[in-house]
């Protein structure tokens, strides 16, 4: 058998993120795994007449990245919607939808993401609105936080909720005069309705009941689907990314990742949870347990409960301690009660699976750490690695309790107002001046000992672990008075790789390139350490192999 490498990278700036060898020219893989880390002479000693070659040109060479928090199906079906990051006023609003349209006469609904919540000003866009834009198509648009969705009288015809529906805690349907919908959406189960018109039922499912397909698909729809997973996969690479933590989850997306692996592999690592709701019975947990055990490769598992405890900060939907700045008399509508959150962590922990719970303001991620504790009371402390996901707003006394009980904080850079061009407004002032020192906490909680793993929450957030990174790094205060929560570009790139693997229980296989772990890389188009903060979103994914395997070239 030879020993000649299957792959080479040379004349590269290998950033390894492992402390016992932080850099290195070139490194070598066979069969899947590195085998040589080092200088480029010792590893060109390994080219055999087989081995590929790539030449990095002087670029920066990392771990692949491990996006620790984002939603593949639905993300994957959004790149085909209309995109309206950016648009401010009517008159573009109108512009965009229209042309829009225009293009796609036959379509039943039609959908947009990313707009902002400020996007008419101070005004709040209602259905009316919609309606001057597109009065005889159902026609809505999603929030960047995807937790309100806005539509017109057509879609909410359609969907019949003009009149509104009764719903559970933490969904509304805004209401206005005369007992009708003013088209604001807040929650899954206001507007799961209205995105069902679009066709795109099944992608949505992981993330709305967390259920399977009811019928099931037919053959037909179900390669549909695949090619959905297939483009989100394409996506992922595209931008370095190695390994995908799944945020939404059910069966059929963990079947349909293991027909596209039986057919052609996959082109990155992914691991979907079972997504636990609000209205299911612990019983519900056998199919977590089932999902564990039935995937456990390095290429596709489960392992995992993902569980919504809040909404978000835009739509007053997050919990609070105490209420919130520009509403007074209101701290949030929990999805659970602390208590119902509590019985859940135990019996999920006491299965040996991991938590991870979305729980946006400070009252949540209380909660949801009293649960864990309760947990660890239970059934005894163990290397649990149960996350929190989000913590936009957290409260000084539960900080040190996430080092204390081994508690990851799941955070994304691009999600702080005044980031990668959000708007500082309505947020800062709805969070309240008093709450800014510990909020998107990233450096207060790494600073007390916390593992804090980066990710985008794509679709919210653009995919580019690159982007993440410059907003972790040139993130500024927004007050004076306020501690810099910034990440070092060095810090940064562990958050997006050694802290993904650690959050993943596989440090000892992935996140750093050293011999005997995964080959798992991304070459950059750039050195990342020459490249000045302000100017990180120009340096791209040129080349990222997957297990040995080159899955995108710029």
């Amino acid at each position: 058998m030879s020993s000649a490498a299957d792959l080479i990278v040379v004349n590269g700036r290998v950033l390894t993120m492992d402390e016992a060898n932080p850099k290195a020219e070139a490194v070598a893989i066979k069969d899947g795994v590195l085998v040589a880390v080092g200088d480029r002479a010792s590893v060109e000693a390994l080219k055999g007449p087989g081995t590929e070659v790539i030449d990095a040109g002087g670029a920066t060479v990392l771990p692949g990245f491990i996006e620790a928090h984002m939603h593949l199906f639905s993300g994957a079906a959004e790149l085909a919607h209309l995109q309206l990051g950016g648009v401010h006023g009517f008159e573009a609003l109108r512009s965009a939808i229209q042309a829009y349209a225009e293009g796609r006469p036959q379509a039943k609904m039609l959908v947009a993401q990313g707009v902002d919540y400020t996007v008419l000003g101070d005004e709040r866009v209602t259905r009316h609105h919609l309606d001057a834009i597109l009065p005889d198509r159902a026609f809505c648009m999603a929030a960047p936080d995807h937790h309100t969705v806005w539509a017109n009288t057509r879609a909410l015809e359609m969907a019949g909720i003009l009149h509104g529906r009764e719903l559970g805690p933490g969904n509304e349907i805004v209401m206005g005069e005369g007992g009708l919908a003013t088209g604001e959406l807040r929650e899954g189960e206001a507007f799961g309705p209205v995105q069902a018109l679009a066709g795109e039922t099944r992608v949505r499912l992981g993330l709305s009941t967390g259920g399977e397909p009811d019928p099931m698909p037919t053959a037909a729809e179900r390669a549909v689907d695949r090619d959905i997973m297939r483009r989100g996969l394409a996506w992922c690479a595209r931008h370095g990314i190695t390994s995908i933590q799944n945020m939404d989850g059910n069966l059929y997306q963990l079947e349909l990742l293991a027909e596209i692996e039986a057919e052609e592999g996959l082109s990155c690592r992914v691991q979907v949870p079972f997504h636990y709701k609000n209205f299911m019975t612990l019983d519900m947990l056998d199919k977590a347990s089932m999902m564990a055990e039935r995937y456990d490769s390095e290429w596709l598992s489960s392992g995992m409960v993902k569980v919504f405890y809040d909404g978000v900060l835009d739509s007053w939907t997050a919990v609070m301690i105490e209420p919130y700045a520009d509403r007074p008399d209101w701290v949030g509508d929990p999805l659970f009660s602390p208590e119902r959150f509590a019985e859940l962590a135990v019996a999920i922990d006491k299965r040996g699976l991991q938590i991870a719970v979305h729980s946006i303001g400070d009252g949540a991620v209380r909660a949801v750490l009293d649960g864990y504790e309760a947990a660890r009371e239970a059934n005894g402390a163990r290397d649990s690695r149960h996350r929190v996901e989000h913590i936009e707003v957290i409260a000084a006394s539960d900080v040190p309790r996430f080092a204390e009980m081994g508690v990851i904080a799941s955070m994304q850079p691009p999600h702080p107002p005044g980031s990668m061009g959000l708007p500082l407004e309505p947020t800062v002032s709805r969070i309240g001046r008093a709450r800014w020192p510990l909020s998107y906490a990233w450096r207060t909680l790494k600073e007390a000992g916390a593992h804090v793993v980066f990710a985008s929450d794509w679709p919210v957030s653009p995919i580019d672990p690159i982007l993440g990174i410059q907003a972790a790094v040139v993130r500024k205060p927004w007050a004076e008075t306020d501690p810099d929560q910034s990440f070092s570009l060095r810090e940064a790139l562990a958050a997006y790789t050694v802290e993904g693997a650690y959050a993943g229980f596989m440090e000892h296989r992935k996140g750093m390139l050293k011999p005997g772990y995964l080959a798992d890389l991304v070459v950059l188009s750039d050195d990342i350490e020459a490249t000045a903060p302000e100017a990180l979103h120009r340096v791209l994914a040129a080349t990222t192999i997957c297990g040995g395997k080159v899955t995108h070239r710029a």
